[in-house]
């Protein structure tokens, strides 16, 4: 009887330990790719034309015949950290998040989609972490100053 109840509580573990792994099936934890190289990373924003919808804090591009100006800043004073995969999800899903502080036309197509176009089938792996490794250093994260009224 004491074996059954042994037998019965190991299965019973087994079966709970193994549900849990459905739930945290795409969790992002062990999730890592490889350091990127940055001057790389520069190389292919241009070759991907990412610089003809995009400009980077600090950077000049070579001009683009016939494109409209560039409309979505990167880089530059942010109040949050750009972490790795926000930059990873931002290429490879675009209309994850949309560019807040710009005019919906100028962002997005119809509603939520964004106007960038999924690059996924074209862009390697290794151009992806370098154009990430490249970007994410034109970040600089400050604490907004705010100024509270004292009550007496």
């Amino acid at each position: 009887m004491m074996r059954r109840k042994t037998g019965l509580f190991l299965l019973l573990a087994a079966v709970a330990g193994l549900s849990g792994c459905e739930a945290d099936r795409m969790s992002e934890k062990g999730f890592s790719l490889p350091e990127g190289n940055a001057m790389a990373g520069r190389e292919a924003f241009v070759y991907m034309h990412c610089h003809e919808c995009h400009t980077v804090v600090g950077e000049e591009f070579p001009a683009v015949a016939m494109a409209d100006p560039p409309y979505v800043e990167l880089g530059g004073k942010v109040t949050r950290v750009k972490t790795y995969g926000q930059l990873v999800t931002a290429i490879i899903n675009p209309s994850h998040k949309l560019a807040q502080g710009y005019p919906a036309e100028q962002v997005a197509n119809e509603g939520d989609e964004s106007k960038m176009p999924v690059y996924n089938g074209y862009m390697t792996v290794q151009e992806l972490i370098d154009i990430v490794a490249y970007l994410q250093p034109h970040y600089d994260v400050y604490v907004p100053q705010y100024e509270y009224r004292i009550y007496p």
